[in-house]
């Protein structure tokens, strides 16, 4: 699925074409040619990002890979030094600060507030009145089976339950793009799977949604698109789909016969790995070669594509080393 960016309509926004799918969308972020440094450092370096709306999408790096600074810079938490960013059209996106939810990677909940305090106060920081706020408070902890938790305090809170409350209260105001930088990280799997739903209903309910993370399944299972950051460089933003086919599908192929005229009709970088060849899907398909196959008598046992997953894409992109260090974190929240 390949992703053009067109030039701007007569509303001021530009569009996103996923093409074959014949589906265009206004884009919630835009970002070109981003640049931030600290003192001499180059933290993110000349960034490009488009987001449509409605969208699931995953900014996915090592961490120090530049994921968080992107983020700041694309919700005007900080400027860029060079480039720009738009979010729903506006160069400025503090003037629609109300139509985003933004949870931050460092977790900030008052340990004394209850909480439904604590959710109710961070709708009041985006226009809703106490009031309100604690009315759409107690309907989402229902909602997320936290209603016997409310009058508790953070602090006699589980560390997921506590997550859970800041990312309602980061949804009470009912925000168009939802920002969220490593939601995962920290959280049990039955917790991980309970923030993969609530992604999933967000994103139905026509809400765009960004996150960060360095732990690529989580964007494979979720995201439309993704941006692939190592050492503050975008090598790769596109689609999920356009990312895996940078590698070719691999075919697996058993025969009945080991040997014949019809081993000729396999690809010249066919290679045999004990019962089985391996070899890149033709450009062609399959098809023509299973009609030889079967003509040469071969004896099909069995046949497999295997397209390349997401974490081998990003191997294939961003190298060993970024890879490697990804890994390493996963494995040290386990």
């Amino acid at each position: 699925m390949d992703i053009a960016v067109s030039e701007h309509t007569a509303s001021g926004k530009s569009e996103i074409t996923v093409a074959g799918a014949g589906d265009t969308r206004p884009l919630a972020i835009e970002a070109r040619g981003l640049v931030k440094r600290f003192d001499d450092t180059i933290a993110v370096h000349n960034v490009d990002l488009s987001v449509p709306e409605g969208a699931i999408y995953g900014v996915l790096g090592p961490n120090g890979a530049g994921k968080t600074t992107t983020l700041r810079m694309l919700l005007g938490i900080i400027d860029p030094d060079e480039g720009v960013r738009r979010v729903f059209g506006h160069d400025r996106p503090h003037d629609i600060a109300r139509l985003i939810g933004y949870l931050p990677e460092e977790r900030g909940l008052y340990p004394s507030m209850k909480a439904i305090e604590a959710v109710a106060f961070m709708g009041a920081l985006r226009g809703l009145t106490l009031e309100e706020g604690k009315k759409r408070g107690l309907e989402l902890l229902e909602a997320h089976g936290l209603s016997h938790a409310a009058d508790r305090q953070i602090r006699q809170l589980s560390k997921g339950m506590a997550q859970t409350v800041q990312l309602l209260g980061t949804l009470i105001h009912r925000p168009k793009l939802v920002v969220l930088d490593e939601p995962f990280s920290g959280l049990d799997a039955i917790n991980q799977g309970k923030l993969e739903r609530m992604i999933r209903a967000l994103a139905e309910d026509g809400t765009t949604v960004i996150f960060s993370t360095h732990v690529i399944h989580h964007a494979e299972r979720l995201c439309e698109g993704v941006a692939i950051i190592a050492g503050g460089k975008v090598p790769y933003a596109g689609s999920v789909e356009a990312a895996r086919d940078r590698i070719p599908a691999q075919v697996r192929l058993e025969t009945r016969a080991r040997e014949g005229a019809w081993t000729n009709a396999l690809p010249k970088d066919a290679r045999r790995e004990g019962d089985y060849f391996m070899f890149d899907l033709p450009d062609g398909g399959v098809e023509p070669l299973l009609r030889q196959l079967i003509e040469g008598e071969a004896g099909i046992l069995s046949l497999s594509i295997e397209r390349a997953g997401l974490h081998d894409a990003f191997v294939h992109i961003a190298g060993e080393a970024a890879a490697a260090e990804m890994g390493e974190e996963a494995g040290a929240e386990q």
